[in-house]
């Protein structure tokens, strides 16, 4: 379950993220709101995670799936460049998270 809840964390970490595009520095009333909504919600998911979670595993697979999955609507949604330099780092993300899933034990 802890592993379910750091992932949704994760992808909240996204949507505030991409919010912050949106919000035009905080000017715009409905990003802004939805932004910090995200943002409080992915901090307190992501410490309910970390009460049977590892602390180190858990922050890093937080960020990875927030850097990831920013990067990937940033191509999609703001047409950022999607070169192969720039896809295999993403994919090393994805390896580093899938790594620190199987070696902790949870």
């Amino acid at each position: 379950m802890a592993w379910l809840v750091l992932v949704f964390a994760g992808l909240l970490e996204v949507v505030w993220a991409v919010g912050l595009k949106y919000t035009e520095g905080f000017t715009r009333l409905w990003p802004s709101v939805v932004t910090l909504v995200a943002m409080t919600l992915s901090v307190v998911l992501l410490g309910w995670a970390m009460r049977t979670l590892p602390m180190g595993t858990a922050y890093a697979v937080w960020v990875g799936i927030g850097a990831v999955g920013t990067v990937i609507c940033g191509i999609a949604l703001f047409d950022e460049p999607a070169h192969a330099a720039r896809l295999v780092s993403v994919a090393l993300i994805v390896i580093g998270i899938v790594g620190l899933k199987l070696a902790t034990p949870h």
